[in-house]
């Protein structure tokens, strides 16, 4: 398909609930094909979810393997439909930026490892313990999901807001 191109904030698209997939099917599919090609093209990029692309249905891709944060610790090429956390433990703080939001990063407390369960684009269901980057990772975008931007978590606006240097 095609790189989409991302809405940024304040656009009122990324503030909204997403609703569930009833059905995977062509469209869910080409939407998915649009979420990857748009996150290989971000820089840097380990993650977009379907608001991000204008599209609020509880849809999201993940690919932590190629980040030097996420390289020796991760499930590869994750595409979730209706995404959710049945479990979470330890929290760390860590820095995170967001294509939607380009000209900052913040720091973020997440939870170190959680449980995820979510449909594959063939409908099946799969269960994944994440940890680490691919965790945090994970967590962001399903945020998305649910209209939450990292700029809602920054643990302190004061001391955790940073205005990015360097973003193409």
């Amino acid at each position: 398909m095609a790189t989409q191109p991302i809405l940024r904030y304040p656009h009122p698209v990324l503030k909204k609930l997403c609703h569930r997939v009833a059905t995977i099917d062509t469209a869910i599919h080409d939407l998915i094909r649009d979420l990857l090609d748009t996150m290989r093209e971000g820089p840097g990029s380990v993650g977009v979810a379907a608001p991000q692309i204008g599209v609020t249905l509880r849809v999201c891709v993940v690919d932590v393997s190629a980040s030097r944060h996420g390289k020796d610790n991760n499930h590869g090429q994750l595409c979730m439909v209706n995404p959710e956390i049945t479990a979470r433990s330890g929290t760390a703080v860590m820095r995170e930026g967001c294509m939607s939001v380009p000209d900052y990063t913040g720091d973020v407390e997440r939870a170190t490892e959680i449980t995820v369960r979510f449909n594959e684009p063939d409908g099946t269901e799969r269960v994944i313990t994440a940890t680490g980057f691919e965790a945090v990772a994970i967590q962001h975008e399903m945020d998305h999901l649910d209209g939450i931007l990292f700029l809602d978590r920054i643990v302190s606006l004061k001391t955790g807001l940073f205005r990015r240097k360097n973003y193409k």
